[in-house]
Parts: C-alpha cells; structure tokens; sequence
C-alpha cells in the first residue's frame, strides 16, 4: 500500500516524465529548426558585415578587374567562408542552401547563404558558408544543456511535489494518528485538527461525529448487557434454590433427581456466561484497576502448576521455557491470570492423550512476547476467523464451552494493550502469541 502523498507525488512525476517523453521526440526537430534559425540570422548578419564593409572600402580591395574575378577567404579550421565573385546573369540571389565545396582539396558540406548585388553596372555574387559539421557541434550542445535543465527541473519539482504534498496532508496525517492506537471511542482525540482545507476539515467533523454516535451505542450496549446479566442471575439464583432443596428430598425419584442435576449443571453453565458478559461489560467500561505490578513469568509458572493435574490425567505434558521475564507494571493481575488461564485451558482440553503443550516466554525487537503452543486437532480457517467472536466456541463439538472464553481473552488483551495473534493448522496444533506493550 503506497501512501496518498507519494501517490500524488508519483501522478506529478510521471505526468512530467510523459510531458519529457513527448518533448524528447520532437527535440531533435526542435533543436533543428532553433540552431537552423541562428546560424541562418548568423549567416545574414555576416553577409550585412561584408556589404557595410564593401559599401565602406569599395569592391577593388577584394576583386581588381584586371587580375581576379573571384574572391574566397575561409578561417583556418574551415568552418566558415566568404566567397566574393562577379557573375553574367539577370538573375537575383537570396537563398540559403546547403552545398559542397572543395577547399584545398577537402570536400567539406556547407549552408551557404547566396546573394547577389550591383556595382556601377556589374553584378556581384557574394556567398557566406559555414560548416555543417559546427552546426551539428552546436547542436549537441544545445541538446546535452536541455536534457541536464529537464533533468534538474524534474528533481526539483519532484522534491518540491514530495514536500507540498506533505504539508498539505499534514492534517490528514493527524486525523488519521488520531484512529491509531485507540481501543474504545470514549479515548479518541476530539480535539479539531487545524486545517485550511475544507475537505479534511468536513473529514474531521465527521470523524468525531461517527466517534461520538459509535460511543454513545457502546455506551447503551454495555448498559444493555449489564441490566440484563443482573436481571438473568436472580432468577437464576432463585431456581438454582429451588432445585437444590429438591435434591435434598427424601421422597425424590431417582429419575427426578438425575433431570434435576442435569438442570443445574445448565443452569450452572448460564450462571457462569452471565458472569463473563458481566466481566466482559466491566472491562469494556474500564471499571478495572490497571495497579498491580507483578512478574509474567510467575503467572505463567501459577497457571501451569494449576493445569498440570488435569493434563496428567489425560496424558498431555505441559513444558515450560521461560527465555525472558517482563515485570508488568500497570496492569490487573487477575485479568491477566484469566486471559493465560483461558488460552491454556483451552490447550489442554483440544490436546489428545500423548501431545505436549508448550508455554514459552521471549523477548523479540525489544518486545516481551508469550506463546501458548499445541500439538492438538488445530484449526480451520473459518474457525480462526470468528476465533474471537462471541458464542463461538473452539471447536464444533465442543459441548462444555460457552464460546466466550476467548472473547474474554481478547477483551483483557486490548484492556491492557497486548497484541493477540493466533496461528493453526488442521491436524498440526495451535500457538497463540502474545506481545506486551
């Protein structure tokens, strides 16, 4: 994903390297007909020199009507040359064209200016050349300065785009900064950001707008949830009463009394989900002190020592490999104890007879980090999707689940800002990751 700024960054730059594209190709026309222009103007301004010349001194100083009827003059390197020579004809000159001529013997390729005029009755032809190969020189100056001008100017306004773009995003960066990090809308920075664009102005607006609206139902779903669990655990309480001191009956029948268990034991399971929505509302509205400071590691070891007699007896090895510890300040410990408890719960009852489960703490990139690994049945991806979502248990079969002890886990993480990642294969086991803040 490429960022809005280089994004419009990249647009200005390739919109100006397809303008330079098409510049380029018609360059060379262009670079033709410029250097064609000047040397031609430099050819006519040659050719008002000799005749301002001529006009000053008089045509005998270059062609004397008894020795000479032509007169050449060329510089040493033969780049350019003037002729001067007295023709027969009606006919007037004044073109420009390009020609050969021999000069000691050299053929060398001209444009030559031609232009005829009269003296005292006799017609003169005066020509000025200059050599292609120095109009080919210039031209190739010209070219190399124009390309190393394109080329600055493209770096600069690239640095330039890259910087605009920057300073009018500013604010879009804020706005966005504001979403990062934020695990409940009650913490969302409302706070406007100072702008002089409408549009991040509006996007603000709505932003702290839509944060308000999502807090404002939160707020009613907490509330919601909590009147309800405290509504449930009375009736709850006083059935549970009622088939306790049916229980204790004498005259009970047997088979009254087995559906009378059977009852508690459902009534035993809505009680504790009650319990967890009411725990899952408290935390969700920070009703938890964050004050314990404690080592992970002895969590760790405390839960491992609890869950090691019901891993025995289904044959399953718990091992510990604890590389770092992180002394956890701010936190709730006994939300934390839950939140490993659950994931490690969870191992132990998905884990056949002879797998292992291992519990390992590490620090990576100067993060604390723990990691709940299995060898059990594993996980789909569909499984993995809805992982974390209530009344979704672990597995299909799994009758004794509420499917919300993970919802749980995640609650607790994002209470006290752990990274929860979890990684499964069918058949292969699970690893759950933990990364402390």
């Amino acid at each position: 994903m490429i960022k809005l700024k280089f994004k419009l960054a990249l647009f200005n730059l390739l919109s100006k390297l397809a303008f330079t594209a098409i510049f380029l190709i018609f360059l060379p026309y262009i670079i033709e007909r410029i250097n064609l222009r000047h040397v031609d103007n430099d050819l006519i301004q040659k050719r008002e020199q000799v005749i301002g010349l001529i006009a000053e001194i008089g045509i005998e100083p270059f062609i004397e009507s008894d020795s000479s009827d032509v007169f050449g003059s060329y510089n040493i390197l033969k780049e350019e040359f003037v002729s001067l020579e007295r023709i027969d004809t009606e006919e007037d000159y004044n073109y420009i064209e390009v020609t050969e001529r021999i000069i000691e013997d050299e053929v060398i390729t001209y444009r030559v200016l031609n232009y005829s005029f009269l003296i005292d009755g006799q017609k003169y032809l005066l020509e000025v050349g200059k050599s292609l190969d120095s109009i080919q020189y210039a031209r190739r100056n010209i070219t190399r300065v124009i390309l190393i001008f394109l080329g600055l100017i493209i770096l600069i306004t690239l640095l330039t785009d890259l910087q605009y773009t920057h300073l009018i995003l500013r604010p879009l960066d804020r706005i966005t900064g504001k979403l990062k990090g934020i695990s409940s809308p009650s913490l969302f920075d409302r706070q406007p950001v100072k702008t002089t664009t409408r549009d991040f102005y509006r996007l603000d607006i709505a932003l702290r707008e839509l944060m308000d609206d999502i807090d404002d139902l939160f707020r009613k779903e907490k509330e919601i949830t909590v009147n309800i669990s405290h509504e449930l655990l009375t009736p709850v309480s006083v059935l549970r009463s009622k088939l306790e001191n049916l229980l204790l009956r004498e005259d009970t029948d047997p088979d009254i009394s087995e559906k009378i268990e059977e009852s508690l034991k459902t009534l035993h399971r809505l009680q504790s989900l009650v319990n967890s929505l009411l725990l899952i509302a408290r935390i969700e509205s920070h009703q938890y002190l964050r004050e314990d400071e404690f080592k992970v590691n002895d969590v760790l070891k405390e839960i491992a020592a609890e869950l090691m007699p019901i891993a025995e007896d289904k044959d399953v090895m718990i091992k510990e490999e604890y590389d770092n510890d992180l002394q956890f300040a701010r936190a709730n410990r006994s939300l934390l104890f839950s939140m490993l408890y659950n994931v490690v719960n969870n191992a132990v009852k998905n884990t056949p007879g002879g797998g292992e489960i291992i519990i390992r703490s590490f620090v990576q990139k100067e993060r604390f980090g723990v990691t709940v690994s299995d060898n059990g049945r594993g996980m789909a991806n569909q499984q993995l999707e809805n992982l974390f979502a209530r009344f979704k248990s672990r597995s299909d079969n799994n009758e004794d689940g509420t499917g919300i002890g993970l919802a749980i886990t995640k609650t607790i993480a994002d209470f006290h800002d752990i990274e929860v990642s979890v990684k499964s294969e069918p058949g292969k086991g699970t690893t759950f990751f933990f990364i402390f803040p």
